[in-house]
């Protein structure tokens, strides 16, 4: 498999001549979605899910087929069984990729603003999108694509979290937010020079490629 990663929290993954995208939002590049099979979708946010990027994706492609949650599956509405409801627990086969789920609710970011549904995926048994959760999936997780700034979490959270789901590499996904400084701090902790994670932890850039097992 290969990884990509786009802007913020989307990434495609590419694996005999198949094409899965995860997460493209309002802050990812258009191109995310050029020759995509399959969208996964964790949740509604505006930095995961863009309604009309999506639903050019699915105009340009009659063959896209996409799965994530209920809040996300109603906003689609009108592209009929190319959209699949998910649910914590569940699997499927998207694109010749195993996929599982894992998760309900995202994390919460204070008790007056109202929790959104969120779900993960776990693809080909390998690689787990959390989308904004710090979801421990019960599998073993070769590599975790880890948010590493939002506003429901905190430095230390992800240092435990790394260590609980204990994956051989993590990558930084969702710091868009974050500027080169933000960017030094969140690996400075998460790194080798850090308190430890028990994990090989790499920051890619936007359009940049790896290669996965």
């Amino acid at each position: 498999m290969q990884l990509t990663k786009f802007g913020h929290a989307c990434v495609r993954i590419d694996k005999d001549g198949h094409r899965l995208v995860v997460d493209p939002g309002g802050l990812t590049e258009p191109h995310a979605l050029d020759g995509a099979d399959a969208v996964l979708v964790t949740h509604e946010h505006f930095d995961h899910f863009s309604e009309e990027a999506l639903r050019k994706a699915a105009e340009n492609n009659p063959a896209l087929r996409l799965w994530t949650n209920t809040s996300v599956a109603k906003q689609l509405a009108g592209l009929g069984t190319r959209v699949t409801t998910v649910g914590e627990g569940e699997s499927f086969t998207a694109a010749g990729f195993e996929v599982r789920v894992y998760g309900t609710w995202h994390a919460p970011i204070h008790p007056d603003i109202p929790p959104v549904g969120n779900v993960g995926f776990l693809i080909d048994d390998t690689l787990f999108h959390p989308g904004d959760a710090l979801t421990v999936p019960d599998a073993i997780v070769d590599t975790l694509l880890l948010p590493v700034h939002g506003p429901w979490s905190t430095t230390g959270q992800l240092i435990d979290y790394v260590r609980e789901v204990a994956p051989r590499d993590a990558y930084a996904i969702h710091d868009g937010a974050l500027n080169d400084v933000g960017n030094a701090m969140v690996g400075g902790f998460l790194g080798a020079n850090g308190p430890g994670v028990g994990a090989r932890y790499h920051q890619l850039t936007a359009g940049t490629s790896v290669g996965l097992r």
